[in-house]
Parts: C-alpha cells; structure tokens; sequence
C-alpha cells in the first residue's frame, strides 16, 4: 500500500520508519539540522514542495519534506486504505 505525501508523490506504507512534525521542532535543535543536513549531502533529501516545510517522512531510502501536517500524514498510515 501507498501513501500520499503530497503533489504527485506516494510513498510505500511499509518503509516509512518515521514523521518528524517541523512545526514544534525548535530550529535550533542541533540533532535535527545535522540530521537533514546529513540526508542533504548523501542526496537522500527531497523536497515535495516549495510552500513552507511542515513535516519530515523519513523512509528506508529518503527523506521527504512535506507542506503535509504530520497528523494528516500518520492519519494515512494508520489508514486501512491504499492508494
């Protein structure tokens, strides 16, 4: 099953390993910066939209930055349904 993280793009259900919510993630956090930096220089950072950044959906082989909130993200995973 497939997700919908935003624009034209799905996600297989099963090899999302995290969602990170960037609305209460304090800027400064040292650890996230790195960690987005870190996927950046490895190019396993994509960005799904150009509006402002509200989630990160951390999958097997990328990260995505989504203008998806993170509830509406894990509401979709919890989803019985497939896309």
């Amino acid at each position: 099953m497939f997700i919908h993280i935003g624009n034209d793009l799905s996600v297989l259900k099963s090899s999302v390993t995290a969602v990170v919510n960037l609305e209460t993630v304090s800027p400064s956090r040292k650890d996230v910066t790195d960690f987005i930096n870190s996927e950046d220089d490895q190019g396993r950072l994509q960005y799904v939209t150009d509006d402002i950044p509200k989630t990160l959906v951390i999958t097997d082989d990328k990260t995505y930055v989504c203008s998806l909130s993170s509830n509406l993200i894990l509401n979709r995973l919890m989803s019985q349904e497939s896309f």
